[in-house]
Parts: structure tokens; sequence; C-alpha cells
């Protein structure tokens, strides 16, 4: 089964949604901010790539985070952030058994649907 995460308000993730769509692969969306995010989410996905990839650090939310806050950042640090703060995660993520997915191109979700 795959999942979308993301926000509702989101144009990239709405973008990735209707390439889902128009391609009819079957998915669940999960909102990061109604849905929740919790720290065994997050904890998976870090077991599995890099957290540098779904912490996202050019956002409007990490700049209105305070300085300190955002020195000397670890993966539990980020973790927490990203808790605090669900639109700290890189959007959208997509998500299976087989791979996650940071962020969205139509020529790499047509890739990663090619190569299953």
């Amino acid at each position: 089964m795959l999942t979308l995460y993301g926000i509702g308000n989101c144009d990239t993730c709405n973008k990735a949604k209707k390439w889902l769509n128009d391609e009819s692969h079957d998915y669940g969306f999960h909102d990061l901010r109604n849905d929740g995010l919790d720290i065994e989410m997050l904890e998976q996905w870090a077991a599995r790539i890099s957290w540098q990839k779904f912490f996202n650090t050019r956002s409007l939310t990490w700049r209105k985070i305070p300085e300190i806050d955002r020195t000397n950042i670890t993966r539990n640090k980020a973790i927490i952030l990203m808790i605090e703060n669900p639109t700290l995660v890189k959007r959208p993520v997509l998500e299976s058994n087989k791979f996650i997915e940071v962020g969205f191109s139509p020529n790499h979700y047509a890739k990663i649907f090619a190569q299953m």
C-alpha cells in the first residue's frame, strides 16, 4: 500500500496526488497537520533514509524558529522540531514497503513506478 504524506493545501502535494490519480495508483493520503505526526513514524523514516532528506530547512516555519533552536541540529532535535512543527517535513513523502521518496517530480515518480 502506498501512502502519501503531506499537507492538504500544499501545491506540490496536490500535484503528486493528481499524478498518482492520473496514473491509476492506489494510495492513501495522510495529512500531517490533521491526521498527525508521531515520533514512531519519523523514527521509521529515519531508519530507512537519512533524516536530512525529509527535514525542511528551507521553509517559512524553519525561519520562524529561534536561532538558538536552529543551531547544532541533530537527528533527535530535528525529530522533536518536526513533531512540534509538521510543516518542517519536506513534502510530499511517498512511502511503500519498498521505498520512501521525498518531494515530487513527475519524471522521478514515473521512474520509480517503472522499476516496480
